[in-house]
């Protein structure tokens, strides 16, 4: 076990969450897996982020992080069980890659406490909890590792039901802007414009589809001008949509994130860039 692993192992569960400075609100776009481990622009502004962040005046409790890459039908569920598994779900990429760990602690006790206090917006029930069967996936740990390489703050990841409307999704982000009062730091991880199909690798940072940079610049404004509550209606945008998401998970982390926000929080992007001309990077901190 190396000694980051050792440190997070022996770090204290954490039973309760207490009152604290409001935590601020991320969405980062992560893109490719390899960006977890690439010296490349992305990582190193993670890492830049992480470091401003654990530079303010108080470090966050627990990090809640709604990624991509979990998808539930009939419900949603938190993650609840003490030591959160690495999960590497993704195939076809170095061995490197497979071999990262992120051993960050999880916090079962908050993880029930938390899902008697959100409700599905569907029916308004508590939310599940999942003790065993997932972890950290990569949408998590790609942009924490760098963020927080310690793995010494606790992580709960919170499922997306796929079956609900987009709209259920933002109204479960403005649940979770109270948690920032009770030191929840907030992370959306997915991607502005995602579209693996359309992916052309040998495009530069500032090259993308025209329907991307669309997409995005539609994106941009309505979080520009604190107009967070339109993001739910993406698929107003039609074709634009439809060719920015042919499935739509990796928008879904960003309704979530913006829900969290309140109104007086001002924007900052970072990231603004794009992989392989289909995937938007932009990532955005609310205060």
């Amino acid at each position: 076990m190396t000694s980051t692993s050792a440190t997070a192992a022996q770090h204290p569960l954490l039973q309760a969450l207490k009152p604290s400075p409001r935590m601020p609100v991320l969405f980062v776009g992560h893109g490719s897996p390899m960006n977890a481990i690439e010296d490349n622009a992305w990582r190193r502004s993670w890492q830049a982020m992480g470091a401003e962040l654990l530079a303010r005046e108080a470090k966050p409790q627990l990090i809640l992080c709604i990624s991509a890459h979990w998808l539930t039908r009939g419900g949603w569920q938190l993650t609840g069980m003490a030591k959160p598994k690495t999960i590497h779900d993704f195939g076809g990429f170095p061995q490197a890659l497979f071999d990262q760990q992120y051993p960050a602690p999880g916090a079962p006790a908050v993880a029930h406490t938390l899902a008697q206090d959100l409700k599905s917006p569907t029916d308004g029930r508590p939310l599940g909890v999942d003790t065993d069967t997932w972890g950290l996936d990569h949408g998590a740990w790609s942009v924490l590792k760098p963020m927080f390489p310690k793995a010494d703050i606790p992580v709960l990841q919170l499922s997306m039901d796929y079956s609900r409307a987009p709209a259920e999704h933002f109204a479960l982000g403005r649940q979770l802007q109270a948690l920032r009062e009770r030191g929840v730091l907030v992370v959306g991880s997915g991607n502005i414009v995602h579209n693996l199909r359309a992916m052309r690798p040998s495009a530069g940072p500032n090259e993308a589809f025209d329907w991307a940079l669309e997409f995005d610049a539609v994106v941009q404004d309505q979080i520009q001008t604190g107009h967070l509550d339109t993001l739910q209606n993406f698929q107003a945008l039609g074709a634009v949509a439809q060719q920015a998401h042919p499935t739509y998970e990796h928008y879904l982390p960003l309704l979530y994130a913006a829900g969290a926000a309140h109104s007086t929080d001002l924007p900052r992007f970072f990231n603004t860039g794009y992989q392989a001309g289909a995937i938007s990077m932009r990532s955005v901190l609310w205060g």
